[in-house]
């Protein structure tokens, strides 16, 4: 019982470190004021009338704190990625000098920041459902095997440490969310 017990212990770590990874993977799209690349990632642009995600198609760089530059490996895709990021809910307003796109990252103002605050809490509200959702389903299974023979203190101890775990990650999304919350609201 101790191996099950274990293998549904490490199961509900790996699942929560996945939820912050996610969540990580969620505050870099959120911009805050400064270039930078990762602002475009999951951007779609229509390729020979595929949807292609943009960095398949061009390389974008950061020149400078202000500014995004995308140079497609083929110039007939500029009308497409200038398309892309018009239609997307980025706020952000592309040029192009024929070679490639340039984007200037405008000044964010303190609506705007206190919205993309808002943004990050729900993204890190969003973790923290994951994370309780491993620990309610890591329960349930352990109980599954109280009922397969695992004694009564086994499992007690077992809820205990799947609490500490929830509790860990719940409060690695905080801190997280936090220093977010500061990179956005600093001017």
């Amino acid at each position: 019982m101790e191996e099950e017990i274990n293998m549904y212990l490490d199961e509900a770590r790996d699942l929560m470190n996945k939820a912050i990874k996610h969540f990580t993977g969620e505050l870099v799209k959120i911009r805050a004021g400064k270039a930078s690349p990762a602002i475009l990632e999951g951007l779609m642009v229509q390729y020979y009338g595929n949807p292609t995600p943009i960095n398949q198609v061009a390389s974008i760089t950061a020149p400078d704190a202000r500014s995004l530059m995308i140079k497609p490996w083929e110039k007939n895709v500029i009308p497409e990625i200038e398309k892309a990021i018009i239609n997307s809910d980025l706020g952000l307003n592309p040029q192009n000098d024929g070679e490639q796109v340039i984007i200037s990252i405008p000044q964010l103002t303190e609506e705007r920041r206190q919205n993309l605050v808002k943004q990050a809490k729900g993204e890190g509200e969003q973790g923290k459902i994951s994370i309780r959702n491993v620990r309610k389903e890591t329960n349930d299974n352990l109980k599954k095997l109280q009922k397969d023979g695992a004694s009564e203190d086994e499992i007690k101890r077992a809820e205990d440490k799947v609490q500490a775990l929830t509790d860990d990650f719940t409060k690695k999304i905080d801190e997280l969310l936090e220093k977010k919350e500061k990179e956005i609201m600093t001017v």
